[in-house]
């Protein structure tokens, strides 16, 4: 039976660098794929060009065609600044969604990341995806951020703990093509969001549970229905 997977992101690239090989991996098993981004996520550079809004979009309509996902319109809320939204509007956005779409597995930020944005996300997802009678979802997993995962700490706001490995040694090839459409935001190396460091990080995850490549996930809650 396939699944309705809903993507949850606080900016277009996040689905792209926490799971790319992932998402192929769903596609190929027949599942359909739905993404959100809640902020344009370029509005709060210090310096923002005429048409970087509209390149940002362009680029993430290129990457969910590499990677074989559909994006979903949505309220936009202001980059960087979700905490200055009461959260009751971002999770009032997500149930809109949830609605539509009606997911079977759920995919979102880790609370653990040092943006805000992502914690604010986190928090919303968990809120609207709340159990409920009647509910068709039957599991959330948050994932992994290079330069905002790895930059919390525990003491912040605790600590990403995966207990989720999915081998993505053979999609690897399409999640580096994604990432390169969003050229915009990608770093040099030794930077952790760079080309390398992201191949870094999928051969350690790889290495955590004994395949060449991985992405890896918290799951935060599962139903068996």
């Amino acid at each position: 039976m396939s699944e309705r997977v809903l993507i949850i992101v606080a900016h277009s690239d996040d689905e792209s660098l926490g799971m790319g090989g992932t998402i192929v991996r769903h596609i190929l098993d027949g599942d359909n794929v739905f993404a959100i981004a809640l902020t344009n996520g370029v509005e709060a550079r210090n310096k923002i060009e005429k048409n970087d809004i509209k390149l940002r979009k362009k680029d993430s309509e290129e990457a969910s065609l590499v990677l074989g996902f559909k994006w979903l319109n949505t309220k936009l809320f202001p980059d960087n600044k979700m905490d200055i939204v009461p959260i009751l509007e971002v999770v009032k956005e997500v149930e809109i969604i949830k609605e539509k779409i009606n997911p079977t597995i759920v995919y979102t930020h880790s609370y653990s990341d040092l943006n805000i944005d992502h914690q604010i996300v986190n928090r919303s997802v968990m809120t609207a995806f709340r159990p409920q009678p009647q509910e068709i979802f039957k599991e959330i997993r948050t994932f992994e951020i290079p330069s905002s995962t790895d930059y919390g700490h525990q003491k912040l706001a605790g600590i990403f703990s995966p207990n989720l490995y999915i081998n993505i040694t053979e999609t690897w090839h399409l999640k580096e093509k994604a990432l390169n459409c969003y050229s915009q935001e990608m770093r040099d190396a030794p930077h952790p969001r760079s080309i390398e460091g992201l191949k870094n990080l999928a051969l350690l995850r790889g290495n955590q549970c004994g395949v060449p490549l991985a992405e890896c996930f918290e799951v935060l809650r599962r139903i068996e229905r």
